[in-house]
């Protein structure tokens, strides 16, 4: 079997954790498998990195950025490497330039384009061990680029997906994906499988098991995907396209997400193309919007409210006060103190009631919902920021006991 292994930032930070992953990855590779490990940068690596970058320049080009951040990951294969060679194993480190890892130009959340198979092949026929340095690539100008949050995921199902690896397995700090985050949800669910689309939902809603990114290239390929600890050597979640039907499953998972803002555009004229001016205006900025609710104003007004992401809450708001003129509008608010709180399952779509069971576990809690948005397999509620734990729990409560 061809696996491919990604450990993050934190199974990797210290050498003690070097060697215990290195030793996952020997077990693997003993076993007979050929391997392809992708690493992130050790622990808090690039948070120290973007502030050495601070010291020198507070606004440096993201083209050099993206070559300061991607010595992170460079560390990380190489130590691992070295733990590797010590337990007299074959292995190689390469990075994103290396094995032919080409993106799109946009430094700092590059695409990937393609991989060039050549050199991975090239080794993998030596039966050495495959050490990728995660989060990186290069672009046509044989520029190194960075992939955004989330992007040694993505580096590694995006090789899984080119070699068609019989697997590829994502190590974290938890041991799968769970109903909540157990760090912080009392009675949270480690789940044995979720589909796709489900995981797309949660990663998308603020789950921090893994990037959406990943995901959807994992379902557009159809990489086997699981998610395993680094420190318990015991099953994981399965991700896949069908899974088995448990009946009392209602829904799947709740995330939360605090890094959210609402702006409410007070008296917008009231007639066709309003709409349109705002958000024509916030996509030309690429400020992506998610809840949108209009409601009836007075004197033949409307009101606009909105979220976004919290550090685009700004930027919002002054390309609203400069379009004021253009869009008519009378007033306008914003309030980054509010929580995304999201129940996700794909059993939602043959049970009925599922969002009432949410809305009744809020009432139960005096928690005040400010705004709501539906698809098949979610509900999302926009709530005061001070109550999403509270909110999280209930929920949790609610639908899998106390």
């Amino acid at each position: 079997m061809l696996i491919v292994q990604k450990f993050g930032g934190s199974s990797v930070a210290d050498a003690e954790k070097v060697f215990r992953v290195a030793g996952i990855i020997a077990d693997t590779y003993c076993e007979g498998h050929d391997v392809v490990v992708v690493l992130s940068a050790q622990g808090d690596t690039t948070d120290y990195l973007l502030e050495k970058a601070a010291e020198v320049n507070p606004s440096p080009s993201k083209r050099e950025l993206d070559i300061l951040l991607s010595t992170g990951e460079q560390v990380s294969i190489s130590l691992m490497a070295m733990a590797l060679e010590k337990m007299g194993l074959p292995v190689v480190s390469l990075t994103g330039w290396q094995i032919g890892l080409r993106t799109n130009s946009t430094y700092g959340n590059a695409r990937i384009k393609r991989i060039s198979l050549e050199r991975l092949r090239q080794e993998l026929d030596k039966r050495r061990i495959i050490l990728v340095a995660g989060f990186q690539g290069i672009n046509k100008y044989d520029d190194i680029t960075t992939l955004g949050r989330g992007g040694s995921d993505t580096t590694a199902v995006a090789i899984a997906a080119a070699l068609h690896a019989d697997k590829c397995q994502i190590f974290s700090d938890v041991d799968g994906i769970y109903t909540a985050d157990p760090r912080k949800v009392t009675g949270a669910r480690k789940l044995e499988e979720i589909t796709y689309d489900e995981m797309l939902e949660l990663a998308s809603l603020g789950a921090q098991v893994l990037h959406n990114r990943s995901v959807e290239l994992a379902k557009r390929y159809g990489v086997d995907l699981e998610v395993l600890s680094s420190y318990v050597r015991a099953p994981g979640t399965k991700v896949k396209e069908v899974v088995k039907q448990v009946e009392e499953m209602k829904i799947s998972g709740i995330a939360k997400d605090n890094d959210v803002a609402r702006i409410t555009i007070i008296g917008v004229p009231d007639e066709p193309g309003v709409a349109f001016k705002v958000f024509r205006a916030l996509a030309k900025a690429k400020i992506n919007v998610d809840i949108i609710l209009q409601s009836k104003g007075t004197n033949h007004t409307t009101d606009i409210s909105f979220t976004v992401a919290e550090g685009d809450m700004e930027t919002a708001r002054k390309i609203l006060q400069d379009y004021k003129e253009v869009i008519g509008f009378s007033s306008l608010s914003v309030d980054k103190n509010v929580s995304k709180i999201s129940i996700v399952g794909a059993g939602m779509i043959r049970s009925s009631g599922i969002a009432a069971m949410m809305f009744e576990a809020l009432y139960d809690c005096k928690i005040n919902i400010h705004m709501i948005s539906t698809s098949e397999i979610k509900v999302s509620v926009i709530i005061d920021e001070n109550y999403s734990d509270m909110a999280v729990q209930a929920i949790h409560n609610k639908f899998f006991g106390n």
